[in-house]
């Protein structure tokens, strides 16, 4: 079945379906159970404080979020300019392997590069994971790239 899927900021509206995904994540990717009030906390904080991340919500064409993502930034003294890590990136699993990766990376590109022509300043960690009903693949901060080296490593990779 052929999706239609848009893509927007999260608001406020979205804050306890993003806590749930949060929730979810850890539970998936990292076996651990997190504290419900600290998830909810850590999601909280970037609509108290802007500055802290930036969510976007996936939605399919009825409304019905299905997919979430996560960016926070750091300055580069290399580069003299900000860089955007990927913090989280979750999608439900009966809309894994639609090809919702790539798309949402692509929008967060775009994003980081203000709609400009590019290199994105677009971070990520990848591991793959084979658990069973782990996504493929997860993404998170912390390694070192340079403007979109991830994206080549996704694309170049097969993966997404």
């Amino acid at each position: 079945m052929a999706h239609s899927y848009i893509i927007r900021n999260a608001v406020s509206a979205d804050f306890e379906t993003l806590v749930a995904f949060t929730l979810r994540e850890a539970r998936e990717a990292e076996g651990i159970e997190l504290d419900v009030e600290a998830a909810r906390r850590g999601v909280g904080g970037a609509f108290e404080e802007p500055r802290q991340a930036t969510y976007w919500v996936v939605e399919e064409r009825d409304g019905r979020v299905v997919a979430s993502a996560s960016v926070v930034t750091e300055w580069s003294n290399f580069h003299g300019g900000r860089y955007w890590w990927v913090q989280s990136l979750y999608i439900v699993p009966e809309h894994r392997g639609d090809g919702l990766v790539e798309l949402i990376l692509d929008h967060l590109a775009h994003s980081a590069r203000g709609g400009r022509p590019g290199p994105a300043p677009l971070c990520t960690r990848i591991q793959r994971t084979r658990d069973e009903g782990v996504s493929p693949l997860r993404l998170h901060c912390g390694a070192v790239c340079h403007h979109d080296a991830a994206f080549d490593l996704i694309h170049g990779s097969g993966v997404g």
